[in-house]
């Protein structure tokens, strides 16, 4: 687990291992003083460090509960939602952007918050070197960058190599749980979807689900809602 100094004030940084093609850009973002001293003072409870290797979670969250990982919260409205009414369950974050790590910190200690870890580090070296097979009974994908340009489509997170991955992190009969409100990439996640081995679309017509209940509507989306904006849920689960 990083150490103080390594998220302190002075230089919060996510973590990185490898060199590849990012699906990402990171975005410093101005920090507000509460966020930047959630980390000084609440880092040890809740951040997880690329660097500590594979977890165990048990030992992790002191009980045996089902594992909810999802990649890139953004500024983790819906995450601590989610955590807040589902106490029965652990959730894992996963965002290199510093404010919102920040955000989610803070605003899970002022509700005492104990079911919720945070990863700032690339989601690609998390799963990698960090998270057990067969450990995790949902990962959600929510909001991803669509990299709307054709040249840009190789650094969409959503492709057959990293759903794969995904795969053996789920326990058998595990969901993955993929929206987005651009249809070009709605179609582009199904298309991978529905090519990957080892999964089943909950769709009885083989295309999109409805929303879950346990996916909480955030303000952005209720803004793209009231501008005629479109959401595309994917809902699969792992078969083999």
């Amino acid at each position: 687990m990083p150490d103080r100094q390594q998220v302190s004030s002075v230089e919060i940084r996510p973590e990185f291992k490898k060199k590849s093609i990012r699906s990402f850009v990171v975005r410093a973002g101005r920090m507000t003083e509460g966020q930047r001293r959630a980390f000084d003072d609440h880092w040890q409870e809740y951040g997880l460090s690329l660097f500590d290797g594979t977890v165990d979670w048990p030992i992790v969250f002191g009980r045996r509960a089902p594992v909810i990982l999802e990649i890139g919260f953004g500024m983790g409205d819906s995450l601590l939602e989610m955590a807040r009414r589902h106490p029965d369950q652990d959730f894992v974050g996963i965002e290199v952007h510093p404010p919102g790590v920040g955000r989610l910190i803070n605003n899970a200690d002022s509700e005492d918050l104990r079911n919720l870890r945070i990863y700032m580090a690339d989601a690609t070296d998390v799963i990698d070197d960090c998270i057990p097979d067969q450990s995790l009974s949902r990962i959600q994908v929510y909001f991803p960058d669509p990299w709307h340009k054709k040249k840009h489509h190789k650094r969409r997170i959503i492709q057959a190599g990293f759903v794969e991955k995904l795969r053996k992190k789920l326990v058998p009969g595990g969901t993955l749980h993929l929206a987005t409100d651009w249809q070009e990439y709605a179609e582009w996640m199904l298309e991978v979807m529905n090519r990957a081995p080892g999964f089943e679309n909950s769709a009885p017509d083989g295309g999109y689900s409805s929303r879950p209940d346990f996916r909480p509507v955030t303000k952005f989306e209720r803004r793209g809602e009231r501008l005629g904006h479109g959401v595309w849920d994917l809902l699969f689960h792992r078969v083999e």
